[in-house]
């Protein structure tokens, strides 16, 4: 019947041409910190053209109809919100996994972190982008945010809710990571979200690492992975994936391995608190719905091209049938490199880099550093590489 909730099925069952697995809403734009890569280009105050309570509750309900997916209550601070709590009341009463990435100001309070887990929220995830308060206040743009963002870390640890911290990588704090490493050990996190800048918002292209470097991060991530008592995943980077297929690959041929590669082992989203995950990992459009302060339908928060509007478009209509979407989710469709990629059902390149470096959402991701074998082979033997390639 029109209007039932759908079926919730299994991570490991979902059809990303029919539903995503995480679904992000600016809750906001509004926000105390002032970050150097802000994706949202925050500012003080909300706008007035943000979405109602009655409206985020209609779409929250719409989003029912795709199962179970992680709803992500972002912004913005959503902290910013007054509605805040009664939001997370009625995602979890009708049936979604309700989670949510403030910002580190004194907004988020420990009276307003009981409020949430009574509330029903089941995941809190912050942003610590240094290992000391220098370098994590210098990205956020105001003293103290470091501070504030370890008190909310030891609220959340006291009230028994699963922690996620995301971590952009960028030229700041580049040569910090290892120290970064060290820290989330310390922290009892659930899972650890490494983000790759996309040059969106206030981010700019100067403060991207290069591919190389991006290449040395992945395999430090796997190291850590290995022993660390939380999960690790990339955001922006799905070439981790593959970093990890590989370095399987590698172990189970020294004999160091004896089960299957695994390559969604740190790069689906799900930590090993939300008991499975997807059979593949998703990517920009595909496993993956972004929802603006304005309702704005995109990819993702890092690809910003709008395939319409909660206000005047059925959301799981666009997702499933928008020519966007639909491009999106075909890996055939690739251009560069990235087409002949022998990882390109796993991975798929970054779409929102490609398009913030070249404006197209199909080409190759400037910040990959494999060579797919094709192209190898081709120049191994001297040919002339066509130019699909």
């Amino acid at each position: 019947m029109a209007g039932e909730m759908a079926a919730a099925p299994k991570p490991a069952d979902l059809d990303f041409g029919e539903a995503p697995h995480i679904v992000i809403w600016e809750t906001t734009r509004a926000c105390d910190l002032a970050c150097l890569h802000c994706r949202a280009e925050a500012v003080r105050w909300r706008d007035l053209r943000e979405l109602s309570t009655l409206e985020a509750m209609a779409l929250m309900n719409r989003i029912r109809q795709f199962g179970r997916p992680l709803f992500v209550l972002s912004g913005g601070d959503p902290a910013k919100r007054p509605d805040l709590v009664e939001l997370v009341e009625h995602g979890a009463r009708i049936g979604l996994r309700m989670a949510l990435t403030p910002s580190g100001t004194p907004l988020m309070t420990p009276e307003l972190m009981t409020r949430l887990k009574a509330a029903g929220l089941s995941r809190l995830a912050v942003s610590l982008d240094g290992s000391t308060a220098e370098i994590h206040d210098a990205f956020r743009g105001v003293s103290g945010s470091h501070g504030w963002t370890l008190r909310i870390l030891g609220g959340a640890r006291a009230l028994g809710l699963p922690i996620q911290v995301n971590t952009t990588v960028t030229r700041r704090n580049l040569t910090d990571f290892d120290d970064l490493c060290v820290l989330m050990t310390e922290l009892e996190i659930a899972l650890w979200s490494v983000f790759f800048l996309v040059p969106t918002g206030r981010a700019r292209p100067a403060d991207l690492v290069s591919a190389e470097e991006f290449e040395a991060v992945f395999h430090r991530m796997y190291d850590l992975s290995r022993t660390a008592p939380f999960d690790i995943k990339s955001t922006a980077a799905p070439q981790y994936r593959r970093v990890i297929l590989q370095r399987q690959v590698q172990e189970r041929r020294a004999g160091g391995r004896t089960e299957p590669p695994i390559p969604l082992t740190g790069g689906s989203g799900f930590s090993r608190a939300d008991g499975e995950r997807p059979a593949k990992g998703g990517n920009d459009g595909d496993g993956f719905l972004f929802i603006s302060h304005t309702g704005e339908i995109y990819p993702s928060g890092f690809l910003p091209v709008s395939a319409g509007n909660v206000r005047t478009h059925d959301i799981v209509d666009v997702y499933r049938d928008s020519p966007l979407f639909r491009e999106l989710r075909d890996r055939t469709r690739l251009k560069g490199k990235c087409s002949a990629c022998e990882y390109r059902r796993i991975c798929g390149g970054s779409r929102a880099r490609a398009y913030a470096l070249t404006g197209d959402w199909l080409e190759a991701d400037p910040c990959c550093a494999h060579i797919p074998a094709q192209r190898r082979s081709l120049t191994e033997a001297g040919a002339t590489e066509p130019a699909t390639l």
